[in-house]
């Protein structure tokens, strides 16, 4: 028979009466919003909180009028009003009919538990990949009733060949290339008016909500500051319009996923080159460099760039009226539908991979405007597989 030494014994009777540390004690219920939004751990956690709301932007959240399903605002009090003290819930497609304010808008002032990633969403402290949402008190969390079943067609972002991709999985080539263009092609289009206000959300600065990004320059200016004046800045088109003459036309003109903004001086710098490397310092984006023939951006988006350029190039294939774009080696392609440099490009892509405001992006567009994705921030392999 197994012997006990006397301090093993004490330890074994303190825990049965749940004095040192019992097991039966240590189950926890739900993380409170407060919990959450300083737990941003990437962990997958249960949180407690009240509907308030539907977030628009990193400091916006709307209480009526919702322009869609795709996300909600939990608050630890139903009368929250401070984005601070709110969490932004991304609600996956499997959700939308049940937990989306557009179809639900009685969720307004509920308390309700959701499971899912504690991570950031529109740029602010989140919830995405969510599995499970329920009433509280109610239906536990993890209810078979409410999470997704396991042939669901969740939508992205995906962390596989599956869900939104399933039509792509397995190919390469020409066959990968034709798939994925069958997936992006089916989306909203914007018209270029709306272009400018969908730069400001999906470009916004996550250090500065009031401000965006500048693509080449990499300057945070004031999103008030659109317009076509000196410092101000406008809307480029990475795919230059020219390549191809498809202009500002709804469709590839309007197409936020190579929309970006930018400085007006160093727009007209860039103008229509295509890109390669060298040249001198492009005044006011002096990480940037320019040729006669050329357009060299910065390194920290120089994959971004060439992500775009793949998107356009698989995404228009002369089947909507619009002219078949595609990659080539050179960069002398003025009005042509092509754009190079290939080799550089694909050099780029590796050399600077997806980042968290590339991916970010990429969810902004596909949740609030676009409804579709670019393939090479989720699955960058692709651009060798398509591109050998």
């Amino acid at each position: 028979m197994a012997r006990w030494s006397p301090l093993a014994l004490v330890i074994g009777l303190l825990a049965a009466v749940g004095l040192y540390g019992s097991t039966a004690a240590v189950a926890a219920g739900p993380l409170t919003v407060a919990q959450a939004i300083s737990q941003q751990d990437g962990s997958s956690q249960t949180v407690r909180g009240y509907v308030v709301g539907q977030p628009t932007a990193t400091s916006t959240v709307i209480r009526s009028g919702f322009p869609n399903d795709y996300a909600l605002a939990l608050a630890d009090t139903a009368s929250q009003t401070s984005t601070s003290s709110m969490i932004y819930v991304q609600i996956p497609s499997a959700f939308r009919a049940s937990w989306g304010l557009r179809t639900n808008p009685s969720l307004m002032g509920k308390q309700i538990d959701v499971t899912g990633s504690l991570s950031a969403y529109f740029s602010h402290a989140g919830m995405t990949s969510s599995t499970a949402f329920a009433f509280a008190g109610t239906t536990p969390p993890t209810s078979t009733t409410t999470t997704p079943p396991t042939t669901s067609t969740t939508t992205p972002p995906p962390s596989s060949c599956e869900a939104y991709y399933t039509a792509a999985c397995g190919k390469s080539g020409a066959a990968l290339k034709s798939a994925l263009n069958g997936i992006i092609k089916n989306q909203d289009k914007l018209s270029y008016d709306a272009v400018w206000d969908a730069l400001k959300a999906t470009d916004q600065d996550p250090a500065n909500s009031n401000n965006v990004i500048l693509l080449y320059s990499g300057i945070s200016r004031a999103k008030s500051l659109n317009g076509g004046g000196n410092d101000n800045w406008n809307r480029e088109h990475v795919w230059a319009k020219s390549h191809g003459d498809f202009g500002t036309a709804t469709g590839p003109g309007t197409d936020l996923h190579h929309l970006r903004p930018e400085d007006v001086n160093v727009n007209a710098t860039r103008g229509n080159l295509d890109f390669d490397m060298g040249g001198n310092a492009v005044p006011e984006a002096s990480e940037s460099k320019y040729d006669g023939d050329s357009f060299e951006p910065r390194l920290a988006v120089k994959g971004d760039v060439a992500r775009m350029i793949f998107y356009m190039a698989v995404r228009y294939e002369g089947t909507d009226g619009f002219p078949n774009l595609e990659l080539n080696n050179s960069v002398n392609n003025g009005t042509a539908p092509y754009h190079g440099k290939l080799s550089v490009l694909k050099a780029w892509s590796q050399q600077d991979p997806p980042d968290a405001f590339e991916k970010r992006r990429n969810d902004v567009i596909f949740d609030s405007y676009q409804r579709n994705r670019n393939p090479f921030i989720d699955h960058p392999e692709w651009v060798a597989a398509i591109w050998p």
